[in-house]
């Protein structure tokens, strides 16, 4: 009995753990060697002895399963185990070999975890050697030297019992000088599954097969006709490469009966690739070159899921969780969601020629709580994938129970198994550590198969975004699976729609009980704020634009990927990439805009002043409704009050200016606001501020400016009539004759009285008889003064 609680993995016996410390005390001692060794009565191990480990140096060899074949044999089989065992001790280990061990069989899956958790460790019991003719020996093992070993053994030899789970095992035994006598000194557990013929009840079992990504385009397109997409980097290139995981996943998941799940950003960001496509590189980008790469990956993934089940997630994988707890308080979070769920078909169905089911929502880890479930079904979805170890069991239920729970509303919670689910996480770069992944997981499945005699559906939802070693292991274990004899391959929507266990929990847990460690790694509720203001600036904008759709589509997408589920321990570049989308919103924007003016200044009572709206963009923009305020209108008004609004629209590329009119009433300065709208009234861009001078003209000095100009048109009349006097006495003379000139020059006129007559005389001489009239001037109507010379004191009338 002590033997088998040590193998269940509890505590050793009192008398076990007596007979370390007695063997510590006298190390080296041959007789207590031998004795040590003798069979322990009572032993689990019925079909051989334990060996009892020495302290000393025990476990100082490590022994490494790098391959294991067949994963799970059926009669007639040989089971070939190879690998390596390394000395890390300081002393050589001399008369080594290596052995296969096998244990008795596993009843429980917890069981299994006990096993899996003590593989190396010497300290529980240690499994019965196989036939010593099937080990392979070693003189001498080098300190820090790696040896391989590969044993066969004909599965009859094993002697195995009813079907079910065996502890199998590798060990390495040996001397070392400081303790001279054989001992193990290294060993590494594994499992058996063994089901040579048809189970009596199968389990169905459904395996997810993600193809999911993190974000790799950003929001800025090129300025050409096409918008040449920008991708951030270039690590997508290399992820669908030839070895790369996304190839990988499709290369190995093309062999298996698995339901695919797709993000949709990943297949439009691969199918933006497919033509001309950038790639930052520091502040510039350059042309991308793996369009041929892009197109062979899409080609055999749209030939992988040829007639296979496909769900789609929401564009870009949004982090409902994160929505659920930190996002749904601010305005517009859930339509993101939407959005999201809106955009799948337009992009997977074209993509990839099939109709992707868009029912199920997929939380991180499968972890959910009440507000997860609400905002998860928000969008359409009315099926949840959580785990078992979110959704757990309360009833006692002494098996697993199928995975289709209804948790109320219509919905259905599909829950995954968490030990199938998390077999494949951790570092599965070593052969020796996928080995073991696939073995731990079929064993799980076969123990889980032998719970209870009824059918179930199980479901398998491995980590979102396994590497290229998780992949293989994956696959590996998926092969022998649905070659095995247990289980059964069903899609998803069939594990959905089983019959529910009238026993299994459907209480969806408080928001309380989600995992502290996941929440630690949420979007937080800052992240949806910018979000929200990102979208506020893209609704103002795209507006006034005559062909929205070359921004609300590339700017939309990138607000769905800042919510993604793939930013989860990466806050600053989740912080990063949401202020890159909306400083390059912002600068586009900006290329919209009011010119800066200068002071203004005004002359008179009324004048125009001129704004102008320049716009940078490869489009069209309008209408938008341009306001000029006067924040004096007193003192300046425009229009006639104190603003004026007049629409516009400008060509892309060019600049519009619009004449506004104005009405100064008083001197000084007012300042005077011009600000574009738009035609629903938001204010777009920020406003222009300049100052208008205004010089007003007084009554007082118009007068005097009034009382000039009329002395100048009296002067000018005054000046004309005598003018016209002047013709008419030419004319008097041209009728009388010569007369005048017989009279000799003393008949001439008299002297001036005065000098001011004597000024008149020599402004104002007379034309001589004998030019010609003027035929502008008018005909006298007055009869022809006389020639003759006035008398003295007698003023001339010229």
């Amino acid at each position: 009995m002590a033997e088998a609680a040590d193998f269940q993995g509890t505590s050793p016996s009192p008398a076990r753990r007596w007979l370390r410390r007695t063997t510590a005390l006298v190390a080296g001692a041959p007789l207590l060697a031998g004795l040590v060794q003798l069979p322990a009565t009572g032993s689990a191990h019925a079909a051989g002895q334990p060996v009892a480990k020495a302290d000393g140096d025990a476990g100082s060899v490590a022994v490494a399963v790098d391959s294991l074949t067949p994963s799970a044999p059926t009669d007639g089989d040989t089971v070939t185990v190879s690998g390596t065992v390394t000395n890390h001790g300081k002393q050589a280990v001399t008369d080594a070999h290596v052995s296969l061990r096998l244990g008795p069989e596993i009843n429980t899956r917890s069981a299994v975890d006990a096993i899996a958790k003590d593989g190396d460790d010497l300290q529980g019991s240690i499994a019965p050697e196989i036939d010593d003719k099937y080990t392979e020996k070693f003189s001498e093992l080098t300190p820090g030297v790696a040896e391989h070993f590969n044993i066969s053994v004909p599965v009859d030899d094993l002697e195995l019992g009813d079907d079910g789970v065996y502890e199998f095992a590798v060990s390495l035994s040996g001397e070392t000088p400081a303790q001279p006598w054989e001992r193990v000194l290294g060993i590494q557990r594994t499992f058996l599954p063994w089901q040579p013929d048809e189970a009596g009840t199968t389990t169905k079992t459904t395996a997810l097969w993600p193809l999911v990504s993190t974000t790799h385009m950003a929001a800025e397109t090129g300025a050409d006709e096409e918008q040449t997409p920008v991708f951030l980097n270039d690590d997508l290139a290399k992820e669908i490469s030839p070895g790369g995981r996304l190839n990988q996943m499709v290369t190995l998941g093309k062999d298996l009966d698995v339901t695919w799940v797709v993000d949709p950003d990943l297949l439009a960001s691969v199918d933006a690739m497919t033509g001309s496509y950038s790639v930052r590189d520091g502040d510039k980008t350059v042309a991308g070159t793996h369009q041929d790469v892009a197109k062979q990956w899409l080609a055999d993934l749209q030939d992988a899921v040829a007639d296979k089940e496909v769900v789609s997630l929401p564009f870009a994988d949004p982090d409902l969780a994160s929505l659920a707890h930190n996002g749904t308080d601010v305005t517009g979070s859930l339509s993101q969601l939407k959005s999201a769920t809106d955009v799948i078909h337009n992009t997977v169905d074209p993509i990839l020629h099939v109709k992707p089911s868009t029912d199920f929502a997929w939380p991180v880890e499968g972890a959910i709580d009440r507000s997860i479930v609400k905002v998860a079904t928000s969008a359409g979805a009315d099926k949840v994938i959580a785990r078992s170890d979110s959704l757990r069991e309360t009833s006692g239920s002494p098996y697993t129970p199928s995975a289709a729970r209804p948790i109320g509303g219509g919905t259905t919670a599909v829950v995954a198994d968490s030990r199938l689910s998390t077999a494949f996480e951790g570092d599965l770069s070593k052969a020796s550590a996928s080995t073991l992944a696939v073995q731990r997981f079929l064993a799980q499945s076969l123990a889980l198969n032998h719970q209870v005699g009824k059918e179930r559906s199980v479901v398998v939802a491995p980590q979102r975004m396994p590497s290229g070693s998780q992949a293989r292991a994956m696959a590996e274990a998926l092969r022998a699976l649905q070659g095995g004899t247990w289980s059964e391959s069903q899609h998803l929507s069939a594990a959905a729609t089983a019959k529910p266990d009238p026993d299994a929990t459907t209480t969806v847990p408080e928001n309380s009980a989600y995992p502290a460690a996941l929440r630690k790694k949420e979007l937080p509720r800052s992240a949806f704020a910018q979000i929200a203001r990102t979208q506020d600036t893209l609704d103002n904008f795209q507006v006034v634009l005559s062909d929205p759709s070359r921004v609300v589509t590339p700017f939309g997408r990138a607000l769905n990927r800042e919510m993604s589920a793939s930013w989860r321990g990466r806050a600053a570049e989740a912080e990063s990439f949401r202020t890159g989308v909306k400083e390059y919103l912002d600068g586009l924007t900006g290329r919209v805009r009011l010119i800066d003016k200068s002071e203004t200044k005004l002359s008179g009572r009324s004048a125009t002043i001129p704004v102008t709206v320049q716009n940078n963009l490869v489009q069209d923009v309008g209408p938008l409704v341009l306001r000029l305020t006067s924040t004096n209108p007193t003192r300046l008004e425009i229009g006639g009050a104190d603003y004026e609004e007049q629409p516009i629209s400008v060509s892309g590329g060019h600049s519009q200016s619009v004449k506004f009119t104005t009405s100064a009433n008083a001197n000084g300065r007012a300042t005077v606001i011009a600000q574009l709208y738009t035609t629903d009234g938001r204010a777009y861009g920020d406003p222009v501020t300049f100052d208008v001078k205004v010089t007003e003209i007084t009554a007082t000095v118009m007068l005097v400016i009034g009382g000039g100009v009329l002395l100048l048109v009296l002067a000018g009349f005054r000046m004309y009539t005598q003018r016209k006097r002047a013709a008419a006495r030419d004319a008097e003379k041209g009728e009388n004759g010569d007369a005048g000139t017989a009279e000799g020059p003393e008949d001439g006129p008299e002297n001036p009285e005065g000098p001011g007559e004597r000024l008149n005389e020599a402004s104002e001489a007379r034309p001589r008889a004998g030019d010609p009239e003027q035929p502008s001037d008018p005909t006298p109507d007055t009869a022809a003064e006389s020639a003759d010379p006035s008398g003295t004191g007698e003023r001339v009338d010229r």
